[in-house]
């Protein structure tokens, strides 16, 4: 267990069946003017009409804004920020899943200090404090709610950017399970395993050397703090995602993954995540697929070259997802075993020919995905180009008996 640890939340999380009744008040400590920033899908829902009847009630002035594209094109990034500074808000509501809660932060940024996202590329370039941001997810996969990080798609950089800064933290998270009921399960699927790979590589990221006396990195590895949320998100998520991806009425199920993926993005959010993501990123450009099914599809294998070099941590994680073994070389690959098993049971595909990735474009994804520093750095396993390049062999492939022995 490390020594140390860092956490950066919001200064008010709230979590449960109904807390969504508590944001009039929420909000109303930061402003009456509120830009909301609205998953087109759900804007017209009961849950947000009553949203908005009860901030009406309140005497907060709305705008509601509801141009979020998937994937987040910078530039209709741009233009909602444009759209925020018209109106001039006091504050940023989010309210969807991650797309919706990523947008609100750079809205949030945009009228704070202006310019273009690409001035805010990478760590720690946000100048100082945005609008306050309140979010509210209605699916439980991102952990954006309580994170420093937004992800943009930009056509120039031919795969997904992170801006990441701890003043792009909200200032409140109303995290309420009864939003995430009756979601599909492909969306239920893909939200819950990324959660899940959250947790997974929170809890693996490697020990970086901290300078206490200057300015801190936005992710600084594995902590004390992190371990804990980390282990607890994967024992909330574990059992229960393949009952709320079955069953999206399930309410104990649905309470237990929303719960898990407001840990894990406590716990990432410090920490921060690793290889699954930074190969995640190129592979989702190139096949346009979910975030989500990217991330499932390459934490079994991810893991399973984690297994020679800290199989510790692998079976601590072995134990938090209900295994018995006590010869820690089996429990690690238990455990790899065991998250490759539930994203089969939830509709993962197995290999990434599955989703039209020809063999030779593993070398290209693998350069890519070395630029994603922020994410590489943090890899317990190294981030050598040879080491990627076999991950995405047995990725490819499928055969995770590729990577049984020592790949560096």
């Amino acid at each position: 267990m490390p020594a140390s640890g860092t956490l950066r939340l919001p200064p008010r999380i709230h979590f449960g069946f109904g807390v969504r009744a508590q944001l009039p008040r929420v909000i109303a400590e930061h402003g009456i003017r509120v830009f909301a920033v609205v998953d087109p899908m759900l804007a017209s829902s009961p849950e947000f009409l009553a949203v908005l009847d009860g901030l009406d009630r309140s005497g907060l002035t709305v705008e509601v804004h509801t141009d979020v594209l998937p994937e987040l094109p910078v530039d209709s990034l741009t233009a909602s920020g444009a759209a925020a500074a018209a109106f001039a808000p006091d504050v940023v509501l989010g309210y969807g899943g991650g797309s919706a809660l990523d947008a609100a932060k750079l809205v949030a940024l945009l009228v704070a200090h202006s310019g273009v996202l690409s001035d805010y590329y990478g760590e720690n370039r946000v100048p100082g404090p945005v609008l306050p941001i309140v979010a509210v997810p209605t699916t439980a996969g991102t952990g954006s709610e309580v994170t420093p990080v937004a992800v943009v798609s930009d056509p120039a950089q031919t795969m997904k950017i992170g801006i990441s800064s701890p003043y792009l933290v909200p200032a409140a998270a109303l995290v309420d399970p009864e939003l995430t009921l009756g979601a599909p399960p492909s969306v239920t699927a893909f939200s819950g395993i990324d959660a899940l790979v959250h947790g997974l590589e929170s809890f693996t990221a490697a020990d970086l050397p901290l300078d206490w006396s200057g300015d801190l990195p936005v992710f600084t590895g594995h902590n004390l703090f992190a371990d804990r949320l980390a282990l607890d998100a994967i024992r909330a998520i574990a059992p229960n995602l393949a009952s709320a991806v079955a069953d999206g009425g399930d309410r104990d199920a649905r309470e237990q993954v929303a719960l898990g993926s407001l840990l894990a993005g406590m716990s990432f959010g410090p920490s921060g995540t690793h290889l699954s993501h930074a190969l995640q990123y190129p592979i989702g450009a190139l096949t346009k697929t979910p975030h989500g099914l990217g991330t499932g599809l390459m934490i079994p294998y991810v893991l399973q070259a984690c297994v020679p070099v800290i199989p510790e941590k692998l079976a601590a994680i072995d134990a938090a997802m209900g295994g018995t073994e006590t010869d820690t070389r089996i429990a690690a690959q238990d455990a790899v075993d065991r998250v490759a098993d539930l994203c089969r049971t939830i509709g993962i595909p197995g290999s990434l020919a599955e989703l039209g990735i020809e063999r030779d474009q593993l070398p290209h994804i693998a350069e890519l995905a070395l630029r994603s520093k922020r994410l590489v750095d943090i890899s317990p396993i190294g981030s050598d180009p040879a080491l990627l390049l076999a991950i995405l062999e047995a990725a490819y492939a499928g055969d995770r008996a590729m990577l049984a022995a020592p790949v560096r």
